[in-house]
């Protein structure tokens, strides 16, 4: 086992089998065998299983596995994992990913950038973070300590439990604020309204200041930099999140924040608790929970959290099964996502091809150029013909491997199931922020940004202070924005920021165009173009109009 909390989540699954207590928003579709009852909260360990549900939610998709008895009921199970769905949303929309899983959940409409209210797939992220934020809202009316006495427990939960809420209120705030970016406005609810509310409507603006307001002031609550258990956050992750949020601020709610952004990076990068790994390719192996670099993992294994979402997912959607001695995965993985061109030519050319006698890619310059090309063309199209669902089609990524730092499988011939830790927020993009907001006009100086910037290109090249590798740094006069923006897609693709980052440099509509961007899919048609800004947003999922009076749609999606 990699961590006590990991335990805990397992233990979950046993404990979340009563009927449901949780009323608070009555308008999701939750599946009423998964929410917990009063009995959890008998028991300090009741308390920790609930905590861990609020973490797990976002990386476990159902109860049984793999992939049943489903958390949202009613709809696919697969597809309704978190991790899965943001990937879809942040990576599949871009110049990134090409997905071909045919017309499945309107995947297709993702790949065009031409979604409506009615693209199911769409939906999948929004029930999910409010599912979370309703786990989180329960918990926290249920761990007052009004309620600790009511069940004999204050004494003994009196000085975990206000880590346990603080905890609690973060992943709340992380789940607002993707609210934010995804949808803009939405229903708004916490633990202070009756249970049972049909919530109103906040606007984006409002829902911004309410993550700010929350993070900065649960911040302080968190245990220190590195001093929680693994897998829980700490202060360090608080510092990230307001650091992402402020510098999105200027798209989400017109507001300059670019010194709070820096400010909070910094502090990341000055603590040193979660220094860079001293190997690009080891944050994405499934013994990283090693790596100190992940400030926020979210677990999982091979045995004990098998279901199609988390990077169980990234892995098999990423590869196919003629790659399975590469990724460590028993019988290979699904094949239904590949690189557009876009993103492949963000590496020095030498860079881009497989070679079979160096899988690891030790000979390359850049170690984060994890391409596998044999038998398939960088093209994600073949002239004269429409959109394909081909593999071939376009470059593979071996970036998550289902293997050791040695080099090894984690059982022999591979596990079905990956045991690759989720990375949600990581110290190298706390340097990418940090002098991106630099650029934007925070304090810092173009000297201290520039060398943020080359400590990544350091690690990735695997030069400097790691190694003996040929240089990647970069001088002053080619620190630019747009190269900010090329190195974040270089050092963090297929790690669901993509879209986020595309918007916050205005590349995302209009300016800046890739493969099937605007397309219709017909033959000949895989150059991209233009389209409508309301892409920026999608569009609340139109079954909610139907239960919840108090919502207005996201602009030009009525």
């Amino acid at each position: 086992m990699k961590t006590k909390l990991f335990q805990y989540i397992t233990i979950t699954l046993l404990l979340f089998s009563f009927s449901s207590c949780v009323d608070d928003l009555n308008t999701l579709p939750l599946n009423k065998n998964v929410l917990t009852s009063d009995k959890v909260y008998n028991t300090s360990e009741g308390y920790k299983a609930v905590l861990a549900k609020c973490y797990g939610s976002l990386i476990l998709n159902g109860q049984s596995g793999p992939d049943k008895d489903g958390d949202l009921s009613g709809y696919d199970t697969g597809y309704s994992g978190y991790t899965r769905a943001i990937f879809y949303q942040q990576e599949c929309t871009t110049d990134e990913i090409a997905l071909h899983s045919g017309s499945s959940q309107g995947s297709r409409d993702l790949l065009f950038v031409s979604w409506n209210q009615s693209t199911s797939i769409n939906m999948y992220s929004y029930y999910r973070l409010y599912m979370t934020i309703s786990y989180c809202n329960e918990f926290l009316r249920e761990s007052t300590d009004s309620k600790l006495k009511e069940r004999n427990l204050y004494d003994e939960l009196k000085n975990e439990m206000p880590y346990y809420r603080a905890e609690t209120r973060f992943i709340r705030a992380y789940c607002y604020s993707m609210i934010c970016d995804l949808y803009g406005s939405g229903p708004f609810v916490d633990e202070t309204m009756p249970v049972g509310t049909i919530p109103h409507q906040k606007t984006r603006q409002e829902i911004y200041a309410f993550v700010v307001s929350e993070t900065e002031d649960l911040k302080d609550k968190l245990k220190a930099p590195g001093e929680n258990e693994y897998a829980r956050v700490d202060q360090a992750a608080a510092w990230f999140l307001l650091s992402r949020v402020y510098l999105n601020a200027q798209v989400w709610a017109g507001k300059n924040e670019y010194e709070n952004a820096y400010q909070n990076a910094k502090k990341i990068i000055d603590s040193r608790k979660y220094p860079l790994a001293p190997d690009y390719r080891y944050i994405f192996l499934a013994d990283n929970n090693t790596c100190k670099e992940i400030i926020w993992p979210l677990p999982q294994d091979s045995q004990n959290t098998i279901n199609s979402a988390g990077t169980n997912f990234t892995i098999k959607a990423l590869t196919d099964g003629s790659m399975a001695s590469l990724i460590g995965i028993a019988g290979g993985g699904w094949g239904n996502a590949r690189l557009k061109t876009q993103l492949v030519n963000k590496f020095d050319p030498t860079d881009q091809l497989f070679d079979i006698n160096d899988p690891w890619g030790d000979n390359k310059k850049d170690k984060r150029a994890q391409f596998y090309t044999i038998g398939h063309t960088k093209e994600t199209w073949t002239n004269g013909k429409a959109f394909l669902n081909d593999f071939k089609n376009g470059y593979a990524t071996i970036k998550w491997r289902n293997k050791t730092k040695d080099r090894k499988d984690i059982a022999k011939d591979g596990t079905v199931y990956a045991s690759i830790d989720y990375p949600m927020f990581r110290t190298a993009d706390a340097y990418l922020m940090a002098a991106e907001a630099i650029l934007r006009g925070a304090s810092g100086g173009r000297g201290e940004a520039l060398a943020y910037v080359n400590e990544i290109r350091d690690r990735a090249y695997m030069s400097g202070a790691y190694g003996t590798g040929v240089s990647g740094k970069i001088n002053d006069s080619e620190l630019t924005l747009d190269f900010i923006l090329d190195e974040r897609s270089r050092e963090l693709h297929t790690e669901s920021v993509r879209r986020t980052d595309l918007i916050r440099f205005n590349k995302f509509t209009k300016g800046y165009n890739w493969d099937w961007k605007g397309s219709d899919g017909s033959a000949g048609n895989y150059i991209g173009k233009d389209v409508d800004d309301k892409y920026k947003l999608f569009p609340i999922p139109q079954d909610e109009f139907t239960v919840n009076p108090n919502l207005t749609q996201n602009p030009n999606f009525k």
